[in-house]
Order: C-alpha cells, then structure tokens, then sequence
C-alpha cells in the first residue's frame, strides 16, 4: 500500500475484535507522518462499526496472524 507519492506507510491501522488468542486483526488503512512530523494522515480502505481501533508501527514482514 503506498500514496501517490509512492512513500510506504509508517503505520498500519487494524480493526480488532475479540480479545487474547480470540482476537481477530482485520487491516483496514494505513498512515503517514505529516512533512511537520507534528501529526500523522490517515488512509482507511473500510470503517468499523464494532470492536476498536489500533494503529501500529509498519513492518513489512507482520502478519495479522500472528498477534494476540
């Protein structure tokens, strides 16, 4: 996932339902730091009614999988 620009996103946001080894992690959007790097955009690719949302650091290798 990049912007128009092409630069990669710094975070990744995650929809997370359930809790523990239950939990399911949806990708749902992405984000980027502003060129202030007072505040950050963010991209959502859907908005979730339920459960709530997390903003994590990117790594390309992170597989929803394998959270808890």
């Amino acid at each position: 996932m990049t912007t128009e620009s092409g630069k990669r996103p710094t975070h990744i946001l995650w929809q997370v339902i359930g809790e523990g080894d239950n939990a399911r992690w949806t990708r749902i959007g992405a984000s980027w730091e502003n060129a202030d790097r007072r505040g950050y955009s963010l991209k959502y690719d859907a908005i979730p009614l339920t459960g709530r949302t997390v903003l994590r650091a990117y790594d390309p290798d992170d597989s929803a999988a394998a959270r808890s």
